[in-house]
């Protein structure tokens, strides 16, 4: 039987048939705007603050102290469980994005023992890869590092969150995440009615019985 990592946010758990599978990579998916962020530091901190696991908050766009100050507008106060050595902030500028990256990262949660992994987002890991030239052979390598990478996520004890956007007919910026991960979610942001709002869908996941319905979210 698959082992759960309950996420520990609300409704969403009951959604997946108790939470995540343990030790997969679970791609987390849409438009600009929809929530993805605030929804991977909830993961993050009801991981470390309900069930002591250690969490690793990848951010390539984003600095720590940007991340705590949208946390702390929820109630999510990191400061503590960051000195608790629950869980740890790692900003990589976009300009210091190597192909041995991944490699870092892999390294990294393995040595720390997380538990728990965001990388926000992988669309700023992959366009940031160089790459002599945009052409078509670049775009190949630029598949292949993701696939890779999610790939050697799962060699690892660690539940991974990985963000990315949603692009015309596909589910993620580089076109291959969402087939090599194990589970999807896709969070839209439409007008319904005349008001927007958002709604959450869980197009895949990988040993679970999931609700495949489309869900209102709030933040």
């Amino acid at each position: 039987m698959t082992q759960r990592v309950k996420t520990g946010i609300s409704g969403l758990d009951k959604l997946l048939g108790g939470g995540f599978p343990q030790n997969k990579s679970i791609l987390l998916t849409g438009t600009p705007g929809t929530g993805k962020t605030i929804f991977s530091l909830e993961y993050i901190y009801q991981g470390a603050k309900q069930f002591g696991e250690k969490g690793l908050f990848i951010s390539f766009e984003e600095d720590k102290k940007s991340l705590m100050a949208q946390a702390k507008m929820f109630g999510w106060d990191f400061e503590e469980l960051e000195k608790e050595g629950l869980v740890e902030f790692i900003n990589i500028p976009v300009k210091e994005v190597r192909e041995s990256t991944a490699f870092e990262i892999i390294e990294h949660v393995r040595k720390k023992g997380i538990k728990r992994l965001v990388v926000d987002s992988l669309s700023a890991m992959a366009i940031n890869v160089p790459a002599k030239d945009i052409t078509a052979i670049d775009h190949l390598f630029i598949k292949r590092f993701i696939y890779n990478f999610i790939t050697d996520l799962k060699d690892l004890p660690a539940t991974a969150l990985l963000i990315s956007q949603t692009e015309e007919g596909k589910l993620s910026r580089d076109g291959v995440a969402e087939f090599v991960s194990d589970g999807i979610i896709l969070i839209n942001y439409e007008s319904l009615g005349g008001q927007f709002s958002r709604h959450l869908t869980i197009r895949k996941m990988r040993e679970a019985d999931n609700d495949e319905d489309m869900h209102p979210m709030e933040i």
